[in-house]
């Protein structure tokens, strides 16, 4: 019977094999390969990165599988020999499943046969790199070696790193001080000083002043695009992530409030080129009322219901903004072009940095609703409808009219984001407005936890800014997103940041004779 490690080794190595593969199928080995090479300083502006460096990236695969398969284990003793046996078994199996993907392909290679008819990612030059170089089987033998050697020196360190004393004691001592740091008296004095937060806020505020003027155009664009994403967010944590009510058709408000604005301010289709904060305020108004009319009908659906009849919603609109016979009222699929830019005082405000600040602005103004909202009895009505529906409405809460509240109010939140964008990007169309932009906010509330203010920030800055930041990986971004939320799922699926449950308010009244003997 063999033993639990050498289990664990083979089935991770076999997950790790597969996943391996599939890489190469898909091409992200080149991929990777390049991202080890940013991460060294090398740009990756030629087609095929240096071998080095898909070397790293192989060693890295490896080292994961080892770790993963050497992890500590509840049902037999954590000794080294299970740990190496563990990590060599599954780096092993992973380099034998990459090894003969590679050697078959090196052979099609080697025969003059191009797979690309079938796989349009497996090119020449990506097999030869897979196969370091070398002729088909020595690569394969290769490839097998550094997936074995590395899972084991892996597995080995990361059984020395969790038993031995002074590393533990050391991560230990550094911990420990760490955290009296952090509750010693003077620490607590300073950060509960008045001083300390408005200084605090000082500097949050020369930041966001300092940094648009600092930036240049290009990541004024990126860091504008991650603010109207965390207000699409914010807007959709109230409906989704309190509320409780699953909306896949987002974008559908998102698109009204774009829309509105965009014909209102241009000269085409209509020519009223009305004035850009009075043609705000009405964008907004016209996404909140459009919340307002489709959740009359449907806000009694619940579940999978109510998120295909938004779904439908949302399809309808693009439709419908497509549509050649609506060309005459909302410039059809050409989109409507020259959409006007805010003014103030007779000064236009129309450069990148002045629309970060724009952006800066109602990002600060919407969390800030957000915040008194949640903390609000209105707040504190969604989250009991969240837990349970029946239960809300056994205590008195009007479930519908909080439901429709909160549609409405999402849906206004997502029209300022479509202002914002119309104006910015002086353009707006059907495309602008697909179901992905729905799929993208939905992920980056569950991302960074649903339910919860900072953690729309942390997914807005993850799902839309280091996209940008990593430019390589931009064929892959769907399906880096499926593989996160799979992850999400199991790891955390509560997010990355979740929502604490709120905390019961005793009056002092109660907490003074409870204090009484």
């Amino acid at each position: 019977m063999r033993s639990s490690a050498l289990d664990k080794g083979l089935r991770t190595g076999v997950i790790f094999g597969i996943v391996i593969a599939i890489m190469f199928l898909i091409g992200f080995t080149v991929t990777g390969a390049g991202l080890v090479g940013k991460l060294f300083g090398v740009s990756s502006s030629y087609n095929t990165p240096p071998l080095t460096f898909f070397v790293i990236f192989m060693v890295l695969m490896g080292a994961w599988a080892g770790i993963t398969a050497a992890a500590r284990s509840l049902t037999e003793p954590d000794t080294l020999k299970r740990a190496l046996t563990a990590g060599a078994s599954a780096g092993a199996v992973s380099g034998l499943i990459s090894a003969v993907v590679g050697f078959i392909f090196g052979t099609l290679n080697a025969n003059a046969i191009d797979p690309r008819t079938y796989l349009p990612m497996v090119s020449p030059e990506s097999t030869k790199l897979f196969l370091m170089n070398q002729s088909p089987l020595t690569g394969s033998l290769m490839l097998l070696g550094v997936l074995t050697v590395s899972g084991a020196a892996a597995a080995g360190l990361s059984f020395y790193l969790r038993t031995h004393d002074g590393v533990k004691s050391g991560a230990r001592n550094i911990t420990e001080s760490v955290r009296k740091t952090i509750r010693s008296e003077g620490v607590a004095r300073v950060t509960n000083s008045p001083y300390a937060r408005y200084g605090f806020w000082l500097l949050v505020a020369a930041l966001l002043i300092i940094l648009p003027r600092t930036w240049g155009g290009y990541w004024n664009y990126v860091f504008g695009t991650v603010g109207i994403y965390i207000i699409l967010g914010l807007g959709l944590n109230i409906i989704t992530g309190w509320a409780g009510q699953l909306v896949i058709g987002y974008v559908a408000f998102f698109a009204v409030g774009a829309y509105t604005f965009a014909l209102l301010t241009a000269p085409e289709p209509h020519n009223l080129t009305m004035n850009f904060w009075l043609a705000l305020g009405l964008g907004v108004l016209a996404a909140g009322i459009s919340g307002l009319l489709i959740g009359l009908p449907i806000l009694n659906l619940r579940g999978d219901y109510l998120a295909i009849v938004t779904l439908g919603f949302a399809e309808i609109v693009r439709i419908l903004l497509k549509s050649d016979l609506m060309t005459e009222y909302t410039a059809g699929p050409r989109g409507v072009r020259d959409i006007a830019g805010p003014t103030l005082f007779g000064r236009s405000f129309v450069s990148d940095v002045d629309f970060m600040y724009l952006i800066i602005i109602a990002v600060l103004v919407v969390t800030f609703i957000a915040y008194r909202l949640q903390n609000s009895r209105t707040g504190k009505a969604w989250y009991a409808i969240n837990l349970d529906e029946t239960v809300a409405r056994a205590t008195g809460i009007n479930a519908f009219a909080s439901k429709l509240l909160a549609l409405s109010l999402s849906a206004a939140m997502a029209g300022l984001a479509g202002v914002l964008f119309a104006s910015r990007n002086q353009f707006t169309g059907p495309d602008d407005h697909a179901l992905m932009v729905s799929i993208n906010v939905i992920c980056l509330v569950i991302v960074g936890g649903i339910g919860n203010i900072p953690g729309v920030f942390l997914g807005a800055f993850a799902l839309k800014g280091l996209p940008e930041i990593l430019r390589e990986t931009e064929n892959y971004r769907l399906l880096i997103f499926g593989v996160l939320l799979i992850v999400m799922m199991r790891l955390r699926p509560e997010g990355f940041l979740p929502a604490k449950r709120p905390v019961l308010e005793k009056s002092a009244q109660t907490s003074s004779k409870e204090a009484q003997p």
